[in-house]
């Protein structure tokens, strides 16, 4: 058990937790939440006791072994394997221990046996299978692998480990969306205590059973997943807000009262009075989430679709094709989520929609206007940290005045304070919107958004759904937040084998695919897969979209073919202009055939399904 006692911790005599209580018992599943910068990782050092307490006192019961991941693992020239193994100091150390009496070598062997030390290269090997290595790369010396990719090593030392309070802060941020529901899983069944601190809320109401919040300096426990919690907090706050609207309406009539009143002699004593009560009426103090759940996308003007189509396109790196075959089109109005593991090439795919990388062959194109937004993680670490966000802005915009640059910065939740600190000062979570801020500067058509939620608190993650529910262009999504990709995607492409393909079922469906692909192998036969609960209504969904698409692509042919019947268009000197809305024209048919064959297939597929 894992007890909290009435403790206070300020930062630069700045209360930061202050007489904070909670209980969590001991095998529990809890996830930490509140907003960023409330003290989450604070009291995570508190609990491992490498800060101390002004007062109160934290209990965790003797020998209880904490564990968690502060940093990654040193880019060494041991293998991720014998790295992960090493974390086992006990088994560690009676493996190295060279011992001759024969009474030791047997307590030896007994305590190896009491640890299941001989199956333990199987369970770690099977810990970073999870996590995304492959048996080739556990082989691999730490040096070979990245920053990112060492953090999923140090992750994978500390779940091989099993402490009995395992400490985990946002360990989904360094994971792909196959990695982290693969996370959960484990922690779902992991046999000992867990506290983690994460704002996706896949995770928290799939692998921990309560919620620990931490607001206004306090702890309030909740033994429920998150959504309940959601539900029971969005009715306090309910509450409150209608108690404040009763409290302001009090105040305002006292206050016209006294306003009415203040100099007339024989009204002053009234007025005074109501003066004191007034003062006396306090309003409930309630979150300030308004402020900073804004994003305010621009909106860009429409294309004619396809805003991008690609046949037979190779493209990869020094001439080595890691995507082939490539045949697809993107619309304005699609929302794309790109699936598949960590090294398949989602990425790349990203950067030739971008224009970051070219076709190695085949034909690849896109609209004459089109303007594409890219956010990927490492553009955070691009960031000229000794500048503001101000500075970020003025040199991308030097002709706007500093409150329209100032108004920009507020549109994503940055305010007056935000805006002069250095970029280098700013949280995770500010340096994310102002990445997200200057990717969406120029109104793109196309906005392509890997990782956007990372750094991004939950209240910033749903603002973040709401601005992308009402932007007028494409986006394309690669995410491990399922509550985001479930919400604003509504195309799904699974990069994998090199290739991009449709997938056919729904995020649930390739949840439990992912998820009985990892599952022990069994030698009973197969059974009959059943069909996705969800693939019917994801082809009314998709035939639904066809018919939205024609309809549009019809709407702009009869605005061409009410300008090409213009009779003044075809005056003499006017032959240019003709044939650039002749040209308009076909284009659009041809988009128009292309809508309808895709409409035709999409009713084909639904029937079939129907019948099945």
């Amino acid at each position: 058990m894992l007890r909290i006692e009435n403790i206070t911790y300020a930062v630069e005599g700045r209360p930061l937790i202050e007489g904070a209580s909670a209980v969590i018992p001991t095998g529990h599943k809890v996830g930490l939440v509140g907003r960023n910068g409330t003290g989450k990782t604070t009291l995570f050092h508190l609990i491992r006791g490498e800060l101390a307490l002004e007062s109160g006192r934290i209990e965790i019961p003797r020998g209880a072994r904490i564990g968690g991941v502060s940093q990654e693992v040193p880019g060494s020239a041991v293998s991720l394997l014998d790295t992960v193994l090493a974390a086992d100091t006990e088994r560690a150390a009676l493996l190295a221990e060279a011992a001759t009496d024969p009474g030791r070598i047997a307590d030896i062997q007994t305590r190896l046996a009491d640890i299941d030390a001989w199956s333990a290269e199987a369970r770690a090997s099977t810990i970073l299978k999870g996590l995304g290595f492959s048996d080739a790369e556990q082989q691999m010396p730490c040096s070979a692998f990245s920053g990112g990719w060492r953090m999923r090593v140090a992750l994978a030392a500390v779940l091989f480990s099993a402490p009995d309070l395992l400490l985990l802060d946002e360990p989904t941020n360094y994971l792909d969306l196959e990695g982290a529901l693969w996370l959960e899983s484990y922690l779902a069944r992991y046999p000992h205590t867990v506290l983690i601190v994460s704002h996706d809320r896949g995770l928290l109401n799939r692998a921990v059973g309560a919620i620990l919040h931490l607001e206004d300096r306090r702890l309030t426990y909740y033994q429920t997943p998150y959504d309940k919690f959601a539900e029971i907090r969005a009715a306090r706050l309910a509450v409150t807000e209608a108690e404040n609207a009763k409290a302001r309406a009090r105040i305002a009539h006292l206050q016209s009262f006294v306003d009415r009143f203040r100099y007339k002699a024989s009204k002053a004593v009234q007025a005074q009075s109501r003066l004191k009560m007034i003062d006396r009426i306090k309003l409930i103090a309630t979150p300030q989430e308004a402020a900073l759940r804004a994003f305010s996308f621009p909106e860009p003007e429409e294309l004619s679709p396809p805003i991008i189509a690609a046949e037979g396109v190779a493209v990869g790196y020094d001439g080595a094709a890691v995507l082939d075959r490539l045949t697809f089109r993107i619309d304005q109005d699609d929302r794309i989520a790109l699936l598949g593991k960590n090294g398949e090439g989602k990425s790349t795919f990203s950067k030739l929609l971008a224009e970051k990388l070219h076709p190695l062959k085949g034909r690849l194109t896109r609209s004459g206007k089109l303007r594409v937004g890219y956010f990927a993680q490492h553009q955070l670490d691009e960031l000229r940290a000794e500048e503001t966000p101000l500075d970020h802005l003025r040199r991308m915009r030097p002709e706007e005045t500093p409150a329209k640059l100032r108004a920009r910065l507020s549109g994503f939740g940055l305010m007056a304070t935000q805006a002069e600190i250095a970029a280098g000062r700013l949280s995770g979570g500010q340096r994310a919107r102002l990445t997200l801020l200057l990717a969406t500067l120029d109104a793109p058509h196309l906005l392509i958004l890997d990782e956007p939620t990372n750094h991004l608190d939950i209240e910033s993650r749903e603002a973040l759904v709401e601005a992308l529910t009402a932007y007028t262009g494409a986006v394309v999504l690669v995410s491990h937040d399922m509550h985001l990709l479930s919400l604003v995607a509504d195309r799904l492409w699974l990069v994998k084998d090199g290739r991009v393909t449709p997938y056919d079922g729904d995020l649930e469906a390739y949840r439990r695919q992912l998820l009985a692909s990892d599952a022990p192998k069994k030698d009973s036969p197969a059974k009959p897969k059943p069909k996705p609960r969800g693939a019917l209504s994801d082809l009314r969904a998709e035939v639904k979209r066809c018919e939205e698409r024609v309809s549009k692509i019809n709407d702009m042919r009869d605005k061409l073919a009410t300008k090409l019947a213009d009779p003044a268009l075809y005056e003499d000197g006017r032959g240019g202009e003709l044939e650039t809305w002749n040209r308009k024209y076909a284009e659009v048919m041809e988009g128009l055939e292309r809508a309808e064959a895709l409409w035709v297939a999409a009713m084909e597929r639904l029937e079939e399904a129907e019948h099945a």
